[in-house]
């Protein structure tokens, strides 16, 4: 069976320890790193673990044994599943500066005979964990980062073998370079000049035309593009949380939609008013029903865009975290629906109030979902003084 070399292996673990946590800073000496790691990416969790101790850095460790979640899920009663050791995680919410949470499936599918209704109540019931974390991000008091490790599963369900899955995880992370570090610097300073040159353009709505998509995204005041933030690696995206109150029209999105433990293929959406009003998927219906009738699951969290020439992703991947930044002919184009990123207000996210957020549109949801598109697209952007201007053509950011 392939496995990337002890080389690639510590070169990824140097790319997540001491670059990507803390904004491209890296670990610093003493923080505490949470590590969540799956018992297939065994190998990785070593050179993360080695990494985090030559940082000077406090590892806390999570290694996650194979076929956890299916059992969970089989056997836990109602209150089993929305059970929350509060104290306790409040106490591990206080304590922990950074985490490094790694993709790596045994079975991709294994949830797929899990109704999702159960494994929502679960996550409803831990969200506040989440926005303990969260809040401790907004005072710049904690930081994550999210990568994957391939495994046989994976690389099937994605058509390829395994050696070729992890070619692309090379590529994408630059982990064939001498100095990843340095070459995810680079694309950094890229994604920092087109966000600045987005953000002065004082976009008012976004129009995206395709031959399967013809939508309009209201951008709203209070918002600047986000992207280059390190937290996954890796990451080629531009993208913004609009006012969701202003989406209208529809789109179609050719990417298998990986959630839940279930596939949902040919997914088609269309909003009026800021609200999805027609969901339909070819495959999976069911779960893009559960996931829309959460709260708030029916408006626009995130757009984004992916250049192609900034992507090293050439192929489906069968994992939002790569697909999501794919490249390609057309780069791509994906939507969230559900928690808007609060990141994307340009002052002090302390500051605003919960009236504040909703003022502005900014969506509030416990769903999260990515849902991705390749198919070619015309974004012209509509600017506060009544012009317009193509941001994206043929696949490219024009600024």
């Amino acid at each position: 069976m392939f496995q990337p070399s002890p080389l690639v292996l510590r070169k990824y673990a140097d790319l997540l320890v001491t670059f990507a946590l803390n904004g491209g800073r890296g670990v610093q000496p003493k923080q505490v790193v949470q590590l969540n790691v799956p018992d297939t990416a065994k190998p990785l969790f070593e050179e993360l673990l080695r990494a985090v101790l030559d940082a000077g850095a406090y590892p806390k460790t999570n290694f996650i044994p194979t076929k956890t979640d299916r059992l969970y899920f089989e056997h836990a009663s109602d209150d089993q599943l929305v059970f929350f050791a509060e104290k306790f995680k409040r106490a591990e919410a206080d304590l922990v500066d950074a985490s490094i949470t790694i993709i790596s499936d045994a079975d991709p599918s294994e949830l797929r005979s899990i109704d999702p209704v159960r494994i929502f109540q679960a996550m409803d019931a831990r969200r506040v964990y989440r926005d303990w974390l969260y809040t401790k991000e907004q005072r710049g008091a904690y930081s994550w980062t999210l990568a994957l490790f391939g495994t046989e599963a994976m690389a099937k369900e994605a058509g390829m073998s395994l050696e070729e899955y992890w070619q692309q995880i090379l590529r994408a992370c630059y982990l064939d370079a001498a100095d990843p570090v340095a070459e995810w610097r680079k694309i950094q300073s890229e994604q920092d000049r087109v966000k600045a040159a987005l953000d002065a353009l004082e976009i008012a709505s976004l129009h995206i035309e395709g031959e399967r998509i013809d939508l309009t995204v209201k951008i709203g005041p209070n918002r600047k593009w986000l992207g280059g933030s390190c937290r996954n690696i890796p990451s080629f995206e531009i993208f913004i949380s609009p006012d969701w109150r202003g989406t209208e029209g529809k789109i179609f999105f050719n990417q298998p939609l990986y959630r839940y433990g279930n596939i949902l293929r040919d997914i088609a959406l269309e909003w009026k008013e800021g609200r999805v009003v027609r969901a339909s998927a070819r495959v999976g219906q069911a779960v893009l029903d559960s996931m829309i009738a959460r709260k708030n699951a029916d408006k626009i969290g995130e757009y984004s865009l992916t250049d192609k020439r900034s992507s090293r992703i050439t192929t489906f991947m069968a994992n939002t975290l790569y697909d999501e930044n794919i490249g390609g002919q057309f780069g791509n184009t994906h939507l969230a629906l559900g928690r808007a990123y609060k990141d994307s207000f340009p002052g002090d996210q302390s500051k605003p109030t919960v009236e504040d957020w909703e003022r502005w549109g900014y969506n509030d949801s416990p769903e999260h979902t990515d849902i991705i598109s390749t198919e070619d697209r015309l974004v012209t952007a509509s600017l506060s003084d009544g012009s317009t201007k193509v941001i994206f053509k043929e696949g490219m950011f024009t600024v």
